[in-house]
């Protein structure tokens, strides 16, 4: 899997819900504001060297400390366990007011947390009136200097979070429509590899003084083969947007780094709901993997849940953008009035500068439940990143209902499969249809007489039956075609619109797993 605990309990954890019964403060204990130390010197230039003489040595694992008693500190204990809100670390003047989480089985390791001022900074002191927790919480036998497991950022008027840093280098957003989904992280590493998959982690965090409607964050990050220095600077004047600064530091040669990583949940949609086992109709924080390549071409990649570990490349030069992206925003195609599928943030990386050569890369990985983040994308250089080397990249993280630079052409409004042939005719053994459709850009005016047609391939197998047509009471076109396999392995397909002098679509691209949509025999 993509990370070591359960993605439902993360959400849990991060949205925060009072507990009710038998929760009381901490015997003895005064209630007091935010604590802070001695000032340090502090800059951004400051922690990029310090990072780098950092990689220069020998990995030091972090030396948890009472691990048998945060052992005992499961969800059910953890989310009993709340924030005092009479100790919120105030920014910006109530703009953005900063609540921490707790230690537990999940996050055992705690987190250096700073206030910026001038040029030093200053440690946030942990102390257990930090939080209200019951009689019978594990949590009071702790160390009483045993530190925090993480931060959010909550809104004005303190009653919603909309950011978070919980475990390893993940962090999440609500974004532009309230409501958390899927995850970023600094890196991804050996993901999908015969060699496990390594999770460094933010190891201290600064907060700068506000701006006019930003919040500035830096990170320093630490693993066995990386480390990192990072500036986050975030705005939520529309959505949430991050520019985002890093610098990292290679210990050991990294087969597989992942940059922008993203990490997302799909089960199942319209597309392949005859394998989901759940009432609902639909159940995914992200429908689709968009990509804006360097010779500006638009791509839309729908999410499989596929029967093996599958990973995808995407070779590219310069992109100008990619994304996990949430199209559907109908909640009758979810029906789910707890979670909100339909209210899952898109997540769009836009890179600043040159990012040269390289490739997207997206790794689906099968589950039966929604419980598990499977989906992962991300940018590899194309130079390997080996032992002493030093990567600098600047980005924008988007997190909004809509991709920030929606295409002049139209976009994939759904895809869908069935049976091939003809209605009311002998079906054809092992043929299955596809039907993709298509809206926006202008296409909803053209007409039959416009001559607008389907152009489809696929890597192997036939393809037959092609036909494209509107959708009556729409403003989305239809194309059609029938496929048959000649095997077993996965069919790479890709279909666009167009007309006599223009194409009118992004390119649908697809990966199908014979058998998986519908019985071939």
């Amino acid at each position: 899997m993509t990370s070591s605990f359960n993605r439902r309990e993360f959400a849990q954890l991060t949205g925060g819900l009072l507990a009710a019964l038998g929760i009381v403060a901490p015997t003895g204990e005064a209630l007091a504001e935010v604590r802070l130390g001695k000032p340090e010197p502090f800059s951004f230039d400051g922690l990029i060297a310090a990072m780098k003489e950092k990689a220069a040595k020998p990995y030091v694992p972090p030396k948890t400390r009472a691990s048998d008693i945060l052992d005992k500190i499961d969800y059910d204990a953890h989310w009993k366990i709340q924030f005092r809100p009479d100790h919120t670390l105030e920014l910006g003047g109530g703009k953005a007011p900063i609540r921490f989480f707790h230690l537990g089985r999940y996050f055992k390791d705690p987190v250096g947390i700073n206030v910026i001022d001038g040029n030093t900074a200053k440690p946030v002191l942990y102390g257990p009136d930090y939080f209200d927790m019951p009689k019978d919480s594990p949590a009071r036998e702790l160390p009483k200097d045993i530190g925090f497991a993480g931060f959010r950022v909550m809104e004005e008027g303190e009653k919603k979070d909309w950011l978070a840093f919980l475990g390893a280098a993940y962090f999440r957003s609500s974004g532009e429509l309230d409501q958390f989904g899927m995850s970023a992280r600094a890196v991804a590493i050996d993901v999908a590899m015969p060699t496990p998959e390594e999770f460094p982690r933010f190891t201290d965090f600064w907060f700068a003084p506000l701006e006019t409607g930003t919040l500035t964050i830096y990170m320093a990050m630490d693993g066995p083969s990386i480390t990192g220095a990072i500036r986050m600077d975030c705005d939520r004047s529309k959505g949430v947007v991050m520019d985002i600064s890093a610098h990292y530091f290679m210990r050991k040669d990294i087969a597989r780094l992942g940059l922008a990583a993203l990490t997302s949940m799909f089960w199942f949609d319209e597309l392949n709901a005859r394998n989901g086992k759940d009432w609902r109709p639909e159940i995914h924080d992200s429908d689709g993997l968009a990509i804006w390549n360097g010779n500006g071409e638009r791509l839309w990649r729908p999410l499989n849940n596929p029967p093996t570990v599958m990973t995808s490349s995407f070779v590219d030069q310069n992109i100008k953008g990619f994304a996990l992206e949430q199209r559907d925003r109908n909640f009758d195609h979810y029906q789910d009035d707890g979670v909100f599928y339909e209210k899952r943030s898109t997540v769009w990386v836009e890179p600043k500068g040159d990012w040269g050569p390289g490739t997207v890369q997206l790794v689906e990985i099968p589950t039966d439940d929604e419980i598990h983040d499977n989906i992962v994308a991300y940018f590899i250089p194309e130079k390997p990143a080996k032992a002493g080397d030093e990567v600098a990249v600047d980005y924008r993280l988007h997190w909004v209902a809509e991709e920030p630079y929606v295409p002049p052409v139209a976009r994939v409004w759904s895809t869908r499969a069935g049976m091939g042939g003809v209605p009311g005719q002998p079906r054809p053994k092992g043929v299955i249809k596809f039907v993709v459709d298509f809206e926006g850009g202008g296409i909803g005016k053209l007409g039959q007489q416009d001559g607008v047609e389907a152009v489809v391939e696929a890597s192997s197998g036939k393809i037959s039956g092609v036909y494209t047509l509107p959708v009556v009471g729409t403003e989305r076109w239809r194309a059609v075609f029938d496929f048959t396999a000649d095997g077993t392995a996965p069919v790479e397909m890709r279909l666009f619109l167009k007309d006599k002098t223009a194409t009118l679509s992004e390119t649908w691209l697809y990966q199908y797993h014979p058998g998986t949509l519908v019985p071939l025999d």
